[in-house]
């Protein structure tokens, strides 16, 4: 199975450590998605105006800066998802708006699912289910950190692997749609382990 070139540093990176195999990762990334660009200043998203219901993505190259009410929060670097905390907080609530705005800070390139489908998609996958709950709740959980220290680049979030303070939780749960808690990354994570043993006695 070859991986297209594009995608190769982020099987590599989030989903290979993971036992994901690379047929199950075409597949993942050979339908219903995308490669989409913004140039330096387009925006990804504007707070209060776009919906969170169309798409999650990751960013394959570039930064973007996410901002509040014209306050800057944090960088989003490559093989980080873009809106994370907007897919995690409206699984149960549609119709929602952004609450932040996501601008790129150079020119990106990122993978853009259709939100629906892959829904559609992972229902049918009990064990990528399990994993992109887990690299969506590790994902937050970096976001998390990033408020405290905007500064944190994208070496030093590779090597956060503690649980945030209640205190970044309250900042990011105001800030990005009301959407973490520490027992989300937990929770991720038990069933990530869960579904990771269930493969290897299906293997």
């Amino acid at each position: 199975i070859k991986i297209e070139k594009e995608l190769s540093s982020l099987y590599k990176r989030m989903f290979e450590p993971l036992h994901v195999p690379p047929e199950l990762f075409q597949r993942l990334t050979g339908q219903f998605c995308n490669i989409q660009t913004l140039k330096t200043g387009q925006a990804y998203a504007a707070e209060d105006k776009t919906s969170v219901d169309d798409r999650l993505s990751i960013l394959l190259k570039g930064k973007m800066k996410v901002s509040y009410r014209g306050h800057f929060l944090h960088n989003i670097y490559p093989c980080a998802f873009i809106d994370s905390p907007e897919f995690r907080s409206t699984q149960m609530n549609r119709g929602e708006k952004f609450q932040v705005t996501i601008i790129a800070d150079d020119n990106c390139k990122f993978l853009c699912w259709s939100r629906e489908r892959l829904t559609y998609f992972l229902e049918s996958e009990p064990f990528l289910y399990e994993i992109f709950k887990y690299l969506i709740g590790k994902d937050i959980t970096n976001k998390l950190y990033s408020l405290n220290d905007p500064t944190l680049n994208d070496k030093a979030s590779k090597k956060i692997d503690r649980q945030p303070s209640l205190c970044s939780q309250l900042s990011v749960m105001q800030m990005r749609n009301s959407m973490a808690s520490t027992s989300d990354s937990e929770d991720g994570l038990q069933m990530f382990l869960r579904g990771t043993s269930s493969a290897s006695s299906l293997r």
